[in-house]
């Protein structure tokens, strides 16, 4: 018996030993009628860290220098979350994107209308916000804060 085959299911994780198994877990969006590739698709990991990057480096920018002034670190940090909840209220809730968002080619939008209403975009912002939500993924890669506001980010 080859114990390369036993170690690499294992460290494949139980979707690829599943897939092995003869299952068929389909694509990323899949189930939520959306397109394997291109505009509409799934957002990938990559682009949305990428664009939580900007986001945060923006609204950290504006709490150093319009808010804060450099006075303490945990202050900014502090005035860096708040203003990046609000950044994410009012540009979600209203156009669907943040400027990462944009930059990276991403769009929140709602399952049922397609457009992200204001309530949603705050239930959204605020989860992300808490971080944890974010952290705990659905088969299809959408995070706990998405499933919740009943929205997904798709690409443009």
């Amino acid at each position: 018996m080859d114990n390369r085959q036993v170690i690499g299911s294992w460290l494949s994780g139980p979707r690829a030993a599943m897939e092995e198994a003869g299952a068929d877990f389909g694509y990323r969006g899949e189930q939520l009628g959306l397109p394997e590739d291109g505009p509409g698709s799934i957002a990938r990991p990559g682009r949305r860290l990428g664009a939580l990057a900007v986001d945060w480096g923006l609204c950290m920018l504006i709490a150093y220098g319009l808010i804060t002034d450099g006075y303490d670190a945990r202050t900014t940090g502090n005035w860096t979350l708040l203003v990046f909840l609000a950044l994410g209220v009012l540009t979600v809730g209203t156009v669907g994107f943040t400027p990462g968002k944009r930059l990276f080619g991403l769009r929140v939008v709602a399952l049922d209308t397609g457009r992200v209403q204001p309530l949603r975009g705050l239930v959204r912002s605020a989860l992300l916000c808490l971080a944890v939500p974010a952290l705990i993924w659905d088969r299809d890669g959408r995070g706990l804060h998405d499933r919740l506001a009943r929205t997904v980010e798709v690409r443009i």
